[in-house]
């Protein structure tokens, strides 16, 4: 856990929102398994997904869905790892698959911070947390030609993460302000792009 100088701020405030989708691109942070069928009976993930009330689902429901969990009720027995191309889930036991991405799709979560921030570079959606927990900021994603993809209010999950689907093999640029204090980061989303930045620190 890295710690910085703190930053002045009025006091932290928000609710929870889900994820938007980018519609102007028309889109919707910690192995490679091949894709399963999780409605089949006797895969090694049915049963546990089930438990979780996630069976039936597809990678990206089951994103937005963890990402939104409170964090007391976020499972601690079962890995959902975030790849660029797709969900990896684990449990205690061993059992593993894998739920490819929407087609031409990628998720990127970030968790910008004020005072401190941990690595990472695949998104755990069990695990990952920021310093920012349902907090109010604003969102400004451009394309690498200057283009304005999203200019609004957000407020970070539970986690303290902000969700975003993207489209893959972009070079895009994040901008997130906090009463006065600015991040700005360059987002990537190749093969080998990191699917969870915590490298944004907010300064005035």
């Amino acid at each position: 856990m890295r710690t910085a100088p703190a930053v002045s701020r009025r006091a932290l405030l928000g609710g929870f929102a889900l994820t938007t989708a980018l519609a102007s691109l028309g889109l919707a942070g910690c192995g490679g398994s091949p894709d399963a069928d999780y409605s089949a009976a006797g895969n090694p993930l049915e049963g546990l997904l089930r438990a979780d009330g996630l069976a039936g689902r597809d990678a990206r429901e089951i994103i937005d869905s963890l990402e939104a969990l409170p964090l007391d009720e976020r499972s601690h027995s079962m890995q959902a790892t975030v790849l660029p191309d797709r969900l990896a889930l684990s449990d205690d036991s061993g059992r593993s698959a894998a739920l490819s991405l929407p087609a031409g799709h990628s998720y990127t979560a970030v968790a910008p911070f004020v005072q401190t921030t941990h690595d990472c570079f695949h998104h755990e959606l069990s695990h990952c947390t920021g310093e920012l927990l349902s907090v109010e900021v604003e969102v400004l994603l451009t394309a690498d030609n200057g283009a304005v993809l999203l200019d609004e209010k957000r407020t970070t999950a539970p986690n303290g993460f902000l969700g975003f689907w993207l489209p893959r093999d972009q070079e895009l640029t994040l901008t997130v302000s906090l009463d006065g204090a600015v991040a700005t980061a360059p987002l990537s989303t190749h093969p080998d792009s990191a699917t969870c930045i915590t490298t944004m620190q907010l300064t005035a």
